[in-house]
């Protein structure tokens, strides 16, 4: 019986992240750009150690679809590392798509210059490729576009939900044809895809996704005439089939870094499989990424707000970490709190960036709507509103400035 096939699966790369950066002297880039090559840097000399067979890129190369050309040339050099290992093949994620139907896609520049060793899966296919170990075939499945998906059918008067689930049955029917055309060769099978599944567990993708999904059933990937399913565009690493027999592991890598707080407790990684007809394994690998810290403390009673917080701060290992402190208060312990010993403590602490000190402060029931309501204006009464919902201040203060520009906007239109 041969080895199995060494698959490296990574996706979401999306260099161009700069949340909580600050520029690198060295190298002219944001310090979280750097952060993001260093994860690739790390797999990549892992993937080098394990002797890799085959790389599977899951989609999303980059944050926007015109990235610049430095994080081009930075995630190209990465690429070509991964090229001289093993053949790669570069699944288009909705990230990579054109913002135009005329112009290319960022990751099409390693198809024209006909890099040697990667393949850029573009379309619903199914290759045949030969590695060190043996021939794998690797079904590939990029975003579903809208256009693309209905091209035959017609939506007029349908509702979004009737839409909806005209696209599903869609994807399914091409996923089910790719499935049968793989299990036409006697040889190891991966598919490899970049959408929603339904019952995926969400991360901050959401946050900047482009356009709405097209969720895919799990029934339509977690089929056993494939050994092993690679998906990207979800952020968070998560096996989809880990409950299910007779099934293929569907497993999202999720993202190599941290984007930000809503990814504060997820591990990040890629997955390396061990590909076999029948008889896969995998593991997902850890990587040692840029740690996101929430502090929070309720200082509404408190006799020394400030001391209190800072030995919250000393439970903590935060060098090297983006923290952020969420702090409830009353007006008179935030008239104690001292954010300047704050701000100094956590740098002294190696602190990489202090996010943000938010102070939620608890307004005395009786200021909630005030005792006497007739002599406030328009926007003072709005204010006491929020307050009595309880709304947080920087929301509060969001939805002020937007009234007040409204009213100003209308006394200009009134000329009054």
């Amino acid at each position: 019986m041969s080895e199995p096939i060494r698959v490296l699966h990574f996706a979401d790369v999306h260099i161009g992240m700069e949340n909580y950066g600050r520029t690198d002297p060295r190298t002219g880039l944001s310090s979280r750009v750097t952060d993001f090559l260093h994860a690739m840097d790390t797999m990549i000399d892992l993937a080098r150690e394990r002797d890799v067979d085959l790389v599977i890129f899951a989609g999303d190369a980059f944050k926007t679809r015109s990235p610049n050309p430095t994080y081009q040339r930075e995630f190209a050099h990465r690429m070509r590392d991964l090229s001289e290992l093993a053949p790669v093949v570069m699944l288009v994620g909705n990230h990579d798509l054109p913002p135009t139907q005329l112009k290319a896609s960022s990751i099409e520049i390693y198809e024209t210059l006909r890099v040697p060793n990667i393949l850029v899966a573009s379309a619903y296919d199914v290759y045949t490729i030969e590695t060190k170990r043996g021939m794998v075939a690797v079904g590939t499945a990029p975003y579903p576009i809208r256009s693309r998906l209905l091209e035959d059918a017609s939506t007029a008067g349908l509702t979004i939900a009737e839409t909806d689930a005209l696209l599903q049955d869609s994807l399914a029917r091409i996923l089910d044809e790719l499935a049968t055309k793989a299990d036409e060769l006697d040889m190891p099978r991966v598919l490899t895809g970049h959408f929603t599944i339904s019952g995926a567990v969400l991360g901050s993708e959401r946050g900047i996704m482009l356009g709405r999904d097209v969720a895919a059933l799990l029934s339509s990937v977690a089929d056993p005439r494939w050994d092993y399913v690679a998906m990207g565009h979800i952020h968070k690493h998560q096996n989809l089939t880990a409950a299910l027999e007779a099934a293929p592991a569907v497993v999202y890598s999720g993202s190599i870094e941290r984007i930000d707080f809503g990814e504060e407790g997820d591990p990040k990684g890629f997955c390396w499989v061990e590909l076999a007809r029948g008889g896969t394994a995998w593991e997902f690998i850890p990587l040692a990424v840029r740690e996101f810290v929430t502090l929070e403390a309720d200082l509404r009673t408190s006799a020394n707000p400030t001391e209190q917080v800072l030995k919250l701060m000393k439970r903590y290992d935060l060098r090297e970490a983006v923290v952020r402190l969420n702090l409830e208060l009353s007006p008179e312990t935030d008239a104690r709190l001292n954010e300047s010993t704050l701000r100094d403590a956590l740098k002294h602490a190696g602190a990489y960036q202090i996010a943000s000190i938010r102070k939620q402060i608890e307004q005395p029931a009786r200021l909630r709507l005030g005792v006497s309501p007739e002599g406030l204006g328009p926007m003072e009464l709005l204010e006491r509103y929020f307050i009595s919902k309880e709304m947080a201040l920087d929301r509060r203060t969001e939805l002020l400035d937007a009234a007040q520009a409204l009213a100003l906007r209308d006394e200009k239109d009134h000329g009054t």
